[in-house]
């Protein structure tokens, strides 16, 4: 998997579907299920119907280097604004 591929940008869009992901990462929309379903990846946001991963969060767990979410610091939650107190 290449961190450069997932980049928050201006032009990007705050959400990714399946298919974007997948192509982004290289690796199947199965195999990014899978992550998911064994704690390995961020979960995906659903919309009604729709599948969603958010790009800023996919960004940031390729950047700490594919933790498992256990020990990932999600922008934006609890862990990540109390480590910079």
């Amino acid at each position: 998997m290449q961190s450069g591929n997932v980049q928050v940008g201006h032009q990007a869009t705050a959400l990714l579907d399946i298919e974007e992901l997948s192509a982004e990462l290289g690796c199947s929309k199965r195999h990014i299920y899978r992550l998911v379903q064994l704690g390995r990846m961020p979960k995906p946001v659903r919309l009604g119907a729709l599948v969603r991963f958010r790009r800023v969060e996919i960004a940031a767990w390729l950047a700490q280097g594919c933790p498992a979410i256990v020990d990932f610091d999600s922008p934006g939650n609890a862990r990540s604004a109390d480590a910079g107190q």
